[in-house]
């Protein structure tokens, strides 16, 4: 079967933006573009009247249905697949896409799966520390001046997307786990690794970054979560029955 970008299950997420102004300019920019959804995090400064005169009577809708949330993981949280923006390149951020590449790919998951792409804030862009929450990143290339506003950037990529919607595109991705599994699945794996001592102690999370890059490159779906979910519990109940078996010998 032949689908398209289905542009429901596509939002835009602005992350700690710091002008209102930009946030009103980026609802513009999707309006051009088709996209709808559009989700703010933790902004510096909301102020209605000036995203409105940004946004334009044209955008009002947008704005009128702007989802706000105070934190970007609970923000991520429903979402199936997350793309992440970055100017920035480096050790951690190595396997990064084109805007056009990501858009031909969001093509088959968008069919059975709610797509996030997320901005962050203007004046550093994306951490280490959210980029956590990405399946994939994408670099706006540019010449020697690297630095796009906020609607500049979410106009290119609303662009792309809006390019490969007009592409018939024949593979299928089911519906992949949400971004609330897969950080229960972490958190869940972060603990027993610590446990048997396979990752630090001292720096978990930098040691399961290497995980998440792995497993990010999987489409994960909800019952495979569950398998390396239940994988982990059987380790812990194993580990603590050699405990106590340990310690009955002891007392004999």
């Amino acid at each position: 079967m032949s689908t398209k970008v289905i542009f429901e299950n596509v939002s835009i997420v602005l992350h700690r933006p710091r002008f209102p102004e930009n946030i009103g300019a980026a609802a513009r920019a999707m309006r051009n573009m088709g996209i709808d959804q559009l989700v703010v995090v933790d902004p510096l400064n909301f102020d209605l009247d000036k995203v409105l005169k940004m946004a334009t009577h044209e955008a009002s809708n947008i704005v009128e249905q702007i989802k706000i949330f105070g934190d970007l993981q609970d923000a991520l949280s429903s979402y199936n697949y997350v793309v992440g923006t970055t100017a920035r390149l480096g050790r951690q951020r190595t396997m990064v896409d084109s805007p056009a590449e990501v858009a031909e790919r969001l093509i088959s998951i968008s069919r059975e799966n709610h797509i996030a792409v997320v901005f962050g804030p203007e004046d550093r862009g994306l951490s280490n520390d959210d980029l956590r929450y990405c399946h994939g990143l994408v670099n706006i290339p540019t010449a020697e001046f690297s630095s796009l506003n906020l609607a500049q950037a979410v106009m290119i990529m609303c662009y792309e997307i809006f390019v490969a919607r007009q592409v018939e595109y024949n593979k299928f991705i089911p519906r992949l786990a949400d971004r609330y599994e897969l950080e229960g699945m972490y958190a869940q794996l972060k603990d027993i690794l610590v446990r048997i001592s396979f990752i630090n102690a001292d720096n978990p999370d930098y040691w399961l970054n290497n995980l998440r890059r792995f497993f990010n490159r999987l489409p994960l779906r909800s019952r495979e979560v569950n398998i390396i979910r239940g994988i982990c519990r059987q380790i812990n109940w194993y580990g603590e029955k050699r405990y106590q078996d340990g310690k009955q010998a002891e007392r004999r």
